[in-house]
């Protein structure tokens, strides 16, 4: 399944979409369990390639953000 990231808010919102929601006081343990869970998602073949790679983006662009 191909969908259109443009937003860390969008990957929060495919997250969703499986039954996923994160919470975690630190940020980069947030962090860390999204991008878990988003490589979980590719790994059993549920997103395709294109929305992992670009979700791994948006989710090491937000790790910079929050340094």
């Amino acid at each position: 399944m191909q969908t259109e990231l443009n937003t860390f808010y969008d990957v929060l919102q495919l997250l969703k979409k499986y039954g996923f929601i994160i919470y975690f006081d630190k940020e980069e343990d947030r962090l860390t369990m999204i991008e878990s869970e988003i490589q979980n998602l590719y790994h059993h073949k549920l997103i395709n390639r294109e929305t992992f790679i670009q979700s791994k983006l948006l989710i090491n662009q937000r790790r910079m953000e929050s340094k």
